[in-house]
Order: structure tokens, then C-alpha cells, then sequence
């Protein structure tokens, strides 16, 4: 795993609306919606969330908001992210982590901080693309990433410790069921728009046993490549 602690970056330290005060205010925020591992709520504190956006959108970087990265994707709201890191290492750490989504990035790096090593699938090539600079310039090199249709997952590197979907399809991929390991744990937001609701499953065996959570709002997850 990585550690932004000692990044030489000047842009990751942030000012005004992106300072630590600011993401100090953030984190206030999440704990008193009910987040609680301290390990999540630190790497939430020093990750420049700013980074990830538009110039045109950081000074609103440390909202408790989902924000447009475009090509009708969004960064995830701050509490989302740290909701479902949360779910993933609650009963014990992964060590390899199968992202399906890897968007604007955040949630790859977040979870960087805390497991060995992500790997993260995205279907559009260039936001792909800003996501792989800016893990370069960050120094986070414990993040493997490819562009391909996330329906399908990994099987090259499976099984995994734990997969998170940052996209919500109907019904769970049977392809990302295969490649989780036993006694694994998979976090997905589940359902059409509008209705959709986090869940998480835990494998034991063939069964995969299904435990709903919260309704959400994610982007679907389509397949394809573009």
C-alpha cells in the first residue's frame, strides 16, 4: 500500500477551499453521518480530492457532493467512497482489490492508502487516461489499471480479495461473482435509477450471501468500450 503522506506535490496541498481545513471539514461531516473507521476517515483527510476535478470545479472539491468529471460520469460524493471502503475492510483488509469503474480515479486511490494493491477497469479510454497521470504523478504505484468492458472483470488476475462497483447494473455480473475469492467480499449498488441500493455480498463457497444497505444513486454500468 501507498501513503500521500510526504507528497512533494505543492498543488496536492491545496489553499483556500482546498486546504486541510477544508478537508478537515469534511471529514467532521462524514464522521457525524456515520462513518467511523479512523483508517478511512484519515486517508479521506489527506487525499487531495481537488486533483481529481476540473480546475473549474476544486474549489468545490471538499463538498460532501458527487461532481461531473464529464462524458456523463461523476466523481463520487466524499461519504459514498467512504462508505463503501468501509464495507470492503470492515471484517479484515484485502490484500487485492478489483475495481469496476475506475472514473475519475479517487476511489482507486483511496483505496491504495489501505490494501496491496488495486486493480481497476474502466471503459472509457480517456478518462482512463487522466486517471493513470494522475496516480503517476501522485506516486501511487500500487494501482494496475485496463481499459476493457468491467462486466467481464479480470480473470487474468483473479481471484480477488474484494471487488467494489463505482456503476450500478440490475443484477450482479456473473463474470465478477466467478473471480471473488472465498470468503470474499463484493460492494455494489444494485437496481435501476432511482431505486438503487448498496449492497454487499460475501462469499462462502458457491453461495453468496447478500446483505442490502442504503439507497444510492449511481451511473449505470454499461458495457462496451469507448
Amino acid at each position: 500500500m501507498n501513503t500521500l503522506y510526504g507528497t512533494a506535490a505543492v498543488s496536492a496541498r491545496g489553499h483556500g477551499m482546498t486546504s486541510q481545513r477544508a478537508r478537515d471539514r469534511l471529514v467532521a461531516t462524514l464522521r457525524d453521518e456515520g462513518i467511523k473507521d479512523p483508517r478511512v476517515l484519515d486517508v479521506i483527510r489527506t487525499m487531495p480530492r481537488h486533483l481529481f476535478l476540473d480546475e473549474a470545479l476544486s474549489a468545490r472539491a471538499y463538498e460532501n457532493n458527487a461532481l461531473p468529471i464529464g462524458l456523463g460520469q461523476t466523481i463520487s460524493q466524499p461519504w459514498v467512497v467512504a462508505r463503501m471502503t468501509e464495507l470492503l475492510i470492515e471484517q479484515g483488509t484485502p490484500k487485492r482489490v478489483l475495481e469496476i469503474g475506475t472514473g475519475s480515479g479517487y476511489q482507486a486511490a483511496v483505496l491504495a492508502q489501505l490494501v496491496d494493491t488495486v486493480y481497476t477497469i474502466e471503459r472509457i479510454e480517456e478518462l482512463l487516461r487522466k486517471a493513470r497521470r494522475l496516480f503517476r504523478n501522485m506516486k501511487i504505484g500500487n494501482i494496475r489499471s485496463r481499459h476493457d468492458d468491467g462486466n467481464i472483470g479480470w480473470p487474468g488476475e483473479a481471484p480477488f480479495d474484494a471487488i467494489v462497483l463505482t456503476a450500478a447494473g440490475e443484477s450482479m455480473p456473473r463474470a465478477l461473482q466467478d473471480q471473488l475469492a472465498e470468503g470474499g467480499v463484493m460492494v455494489a449498488p444494485l437496481g435501476p435509477a432511482g431505486s438503487q441500493r448498496l449492497m454487499r455480498f460475501r462469499r462462502e463457497g458457491d453461495v453468496l450471501h447478500k446483505e442490502e444497505l442504503e439507497p444510492v444513486s449511481f451511473v449505470p454500468l454499461l458495457g462496451g468500450l469507448v
